[in-house]
């Protein structure tokens, strides 16, 4: 029992995440093109692609793996999150994680031909002292049956066995990646030179021509501006956006014939019956306890003397003691000693069987005598116990009497906006509203992201009222708290402008336009001034620009007006102290800069450095191999035939699209 499985920490889980998700893509990520283009074969939607071993003798004799189109879509869903991708991009991802599966299962049969299977105590140590070990052995001591499999179930919402099938499948692919890679090298000299230039600082002053300010000095003539407007017509052609008049009345629950929805109890009853498994309730039960621990395997001898001290404890409880005291002093459970041995209400199927036929056997407020358990010894005081059963109708009545009056009041408003636009299309709106007491609106000419006052939720009668035609017969449109019925009374077509209206768009495209290119002449023109000068700062004064210094700044720097010192700025790191750099263009600057100090890094920096750098350059190298690796497999499988992707393979409807 682990007090981390109780919290609710996104970013523990998040970390789960990407430790067990990663899981699906660490050995895979490169991504082949074409890689499954043509192979489609076969009709079970259930099976997205079946990856065998390349050639004939593959084809009879070898592995073959098939990759269910639920792993693909729970994959590309769960990337699509992590991303915050919208959902218009789900067939994409699908095959973007359809291809990391496929690679994955290729990698896998390469590491079985290889006997690189990883065997129980290897999975063992793995758990013990990999990634997992700080939650399912704290402090060394592992956490129990019942706290693994809830954390595998919480977590990853997957079963022991199957959390254990993954975690052995990395380990082996971890074991191919380390056989592919393992003679990546680079040498001393290579590892100082690359620290050189990556622990290299320099400071430098730098005058600054700023695009923004030149925009302001861009005032063209009116002619001039005209010429431009008429030269970008095809730009301006449909710069007025599409707008529609639009007429409507609206209506809410209360503006309903026959007021509010009622709810009978005979209604209630029914649901009640057609919904009985949405009440059932588990046995559950909230106890305390002080467990005195004995180890797995534990001797005869070790087990008596946890027993005697288990015996020695009930003595005090049973004396009077108190019960959570004892327990931060005496329990092994570290999940729930610091609280006083205390667990939440828990289903017993999660549970030791013996702790949870002991705790069921008392009532709340008993403690029992010595319970033996997989984990050792317990003492169990009951505090809470509930039968699995089902929750009665009076308890669960109020929320089913809200539900059906939700629904019943969501049918009434449909049906009385399926009747008003009935009515209008033969009435016309003005009279159907007079008719029902309800307010005519007219609005002005909207565009399409326009907000229509008055409504919770106009977008989606702005949406319709936009695929409408004009004059088009009524609608009924949901609002949000409601409904409307409406009609397009006019439409106004996308159109240009005119020029004086607008008049100071056409100027703020035309310095847009102008700019960039006085941009680069300005700072051209400062960078061969200062070289003239062999001074930087006569050069920006005559120019009445800026002159800035930044500090001593490494490649992985930032400097006002120049941005990262790993984009245009890393010119400076070439230069000698005092010499002048070209022009450099960043985009919203140009800037000419001159190096006033430059410090490489010391011999013991170097050498401080040396391991973390010599592991950067041999992780890259390692990458580059297994990138090569990976595609000359992923061609042996095109080649050979080894990849079939499955027709059709849809998006199970189970999978969640929405977020």
């Amino acid at each position: 029992m682990i007090r981390f499985l109780q919290q609710d920490n996104k970013a523990i889980k998040i970390m789960f995440v990407v430790i067990i998700g990663a899981a699906c893509i660490s050995m895979v990520i490169y991504l082949v093109p074409g890689l499954m283009s043509d192979n489609s074969a076969g009709s079970n939607a259930a099976v997205y692609a079946t990856v065998h071993e390349p050639g004939m003798w593959g084809r009879i004799f070898g592995a073959s793996t098939e990759i269910q189109t639920e792993d693909v879509a729970k994959l590309a869903q769960r990337q699509m999150q992590q991303q915050h991708y919208p959902d218009f991009l789900l067939s994409y991802m699908m095959d973007r994680a359809g291809q990391m599966l496929v690679q994955r299962a290729m990698l896998k049969q390469a590491a079985d031909r290889l006997h690189l299977e990883v065997s129980d105590e290897d999975l063992r140590r793995e758990l013990r002292t990999g990634p997992f070990a700080e939650y399912l052995f704290p402090n060394g001591e592992y956490v129990g049956d019942d706290a693994y499999i809830n954390f595998v179930q919480t977590e990853f919402n997957t079963s022991r066995s199957d959390f254990e099938t993954q975690v052995k499948d990395d380990m082996e692919l971890q074991r191919l990646q380390a056989l592919v890679t393992g003679g990546a090298t680079v040498s001393d000299a290579a590892v100082r030179e690359a620290y050189r230039v990556q622990g290299m600082k320099v400071q430098f002053d730098y005058a600054v021509v700023s695009l923004a300010d030149l925009k302001k000095t861009i005032n063209p003539t009116d002619a001039e501006l005209q010429s431009y407007f008429k030269q970008s017509a095809a730009k301006y052609a449909t710069a007025i956006p599409e707008t529609r008049k639009i007429e409507y009345v609206a209506f809410d629950a209360t503006k309903l014939p026959g007021g509010k929805a009622t709810v009978s109890d005979a209604e209630a009853q029914a649901y009640y019956n057609a919904h009985l498994a949405q009440y059932k309730t588990e046995e559950q039960v909230k106890t305390r306890h002080i467990l005195i621990a004995v180890k797995a395997g534990s001797d005869a001898a070790t087990d008596a003397a946890a027993k005697a001290k288990a015996e020695d404890v009930l003595k005090q409880v049973k004396a009077g003691g108190n019960f959570a005291e004892l327990s931060k002093k005496y329990s092994d459970d570290p999940g729930s000693k610091d609280t006083g041995g205390e667990l939440a209400m828990i289903p017993t199927a999660s549970l030791d069987p013996a702790y949870a036929k002991a705790a069921m056997a008392l009532n709340p407020g008993q403690t029992s005598g010595l319970v033996r358990s997989a984990f050792g010894y317990h003492i169990i005081q009951t505090e809470q116990k509930q039968a699995a059963g089902v929750k009665p109708l009076s308890e669960v009545k109020e929320t089913i009497d809200k539900t059906l009056e939700q629904e019943k009041q969501g049918a009434a408003e449909s049906t009385f906006a399926d009747q008003l636009a009935a009515e209008a299309k033969k009435n016309g709106l003005e009279k159907t509203a007079a008719a029902h007491g309800l307010k005519l609106v007219t609005t002005d000419y909207l565009a399409k992201n326009a907000i229509i006052g008055g409504l919770s939720d106009g977008m989606l009668m702005l949406s319709q009222a936009f695929a409408a035609d004009k004059g088009a017969a009524p609608q009924a449109v949901s609002t949000g708290d409601g409904y409307a019925v409406f009609t397009v009374l006019d439409v106004k077509a996308a159109h240009a402008p005119e020029f004086d209206a607008y008049k100071s768009h056409v100027l703020d495209d035309y310095r847009d336009q102008k700019a960039p290119e006085l941009l680069q002449t300005e700072t051209t023109k400062l960078d061969a001034r200062a070289k003239v000068l062999n001074d930087l700062k006569k050069a920006a004064a005559e120019m009445k620009l800026p002159i800035k210094s930044s500090g001593l700044v490494g490649e992985d720097g930032q400097v006002t007006d120049l941005g990262a010192m790993s984009g245009p700025g890393a010119a400076a790191f070439t230069l000698a102290k005092g010499a002048i750099s070209d022009a450099i263009n960043a985009g919203q600057t140009g800037v000419v800069l001159t190096v006033t100090d430059k410090q490489e890094p010391t011999a013991d920096e170097t050498a401080k450095n040396f391991d973390a750098t010599r592991e950067q350059m041999l992780s890259q190298q390692r990458e580059e191999i297994f990138r090569v690796f990976m595609g000359t497999l992923a061609d042996t499988y095109e080649k050979g035939s080894g990849i079939r992707l499955t027709k059709k393979a849809a998006t199970p409807s189970g999978i969640p699209l929405g977020r």
